[in-house]
Parts: C-alpha cells; structure tokens; sequence
C-alpha cells in the first residue's frame, strides 16, 4: 500500500509538471514559435523521463492526462484530437525505439517530435478530409527535429541527475 501511494503521488507530481509546462509553453510569444501549429513540447521532457525511468503505461497515463486537461484548459476538441493522435503515435514510436535499445534518449526524443507531428497531419487530413497537408510535415518534421534534440537533452539530463526510487 506504501509503494502505491507513493507512486500515485510521484504520477500526480510529474503530471502537475506537466501541465505547468504546457502552461508556460502557451506564455510563449508567437515571435519564437511564428510557424502555425509549432510548440516546442515543453511536457514531453516528463514523458521522456517516465518513459525511462517508470515505464510505458506510467508515461501513457500522464500523457493521456495531461492532453485531456490541456484541452479542457486551454484548448478545443479539434486541438485534442490532434494532440491526442500525436501523442499515442509519439509515444508508440518511442517506446519501441527505446527497446531496440540502439538510440540515445536524444534520438528517442527526435522520433517521438517528429511522430507526434506525424500524427497531427494524418489526423488532420483525416477530419479536413484533404491530403495537401501533408506538404506541412516537411516544416514540422525539421521543427519537431529541434524541438525532439532540446527536450531528449532535458529529459537525459533529468535521468541522469533524478535518483530512481524504490
């Protein structure tokens, strides 16, 4: 019972995190991020770090979380259900580059930018019903590049530094 609560609570942590991170990335001035549709992904360094320190479901379920109340918080159904179909297809691909074992969390980070991106387009050509979107993954894939090489920085440094509990 002592290591459940315990676990629930670091959860609730890191999904406050989280979302204070989602927070701040919308205080972000337009000027930094002038491309439409471009976010930095300022959660996702939580989501690295569960991933490698907690497990699949510990950072599906934060994930899954902070998407809906992002959504309820500061968004629309359309921008959750592009963010909801970014995030599973992310955390799909990096999950089983993560057991392949061959990239670094940098590179783990890189794929799950430039999936999570992958995902907002397919869902978008998929509820607009027009496939000269994708044209727009070219933009997001160099941006979620840069965006996947800062938090996959973060998220290691973090590992590193934040002791494993048991």
């Amino acid at each position: 019972m002592k290591n459940a609560a315990k676990k629930t609570a670091f959860l609730g942590l890191c999904t406050a995190l989280a979302l204070v991170l989602a927070y701040v990335e919308v205080l972000i001035p337009p000027i930094i991020t002038a491309i439409p549709g471009i976010k930095i992904g300022l959660p996702n360094i939580v989501i690295i770090f569960l991933l490698y320190r907690q497990g699949i479901k510990e950072a599906a379920l934060v994930s899954v979380v902070r998407v809906v109340a992002v959504a309820l918080l500061f968004g629309n159904v359309m921008g959750f259900a592009y963010s909801i179909a970014g995030a599973v297809l992310s955390l799909l691909g990096m999950l089983l580059l993560k057991k392949l074992d061959f990239m670094s969390v940098v590179g783990v980070s890189v794929a799950g930018g430039v999936l999570h991106n992958v995902g907002q387009i397919a869902m978008a050509m998929i509820l607009l019903g027009t496939a000269e979107l994708g044209y727009y993954l070219i933009v997001l894939a160099v941006t979620g590049t840069i965006s996947g090489v800062l938090i996959g920085i973060c998220g290691a440094l973090m590992i590193k530094r934040i002791p494993e509990w048991k």
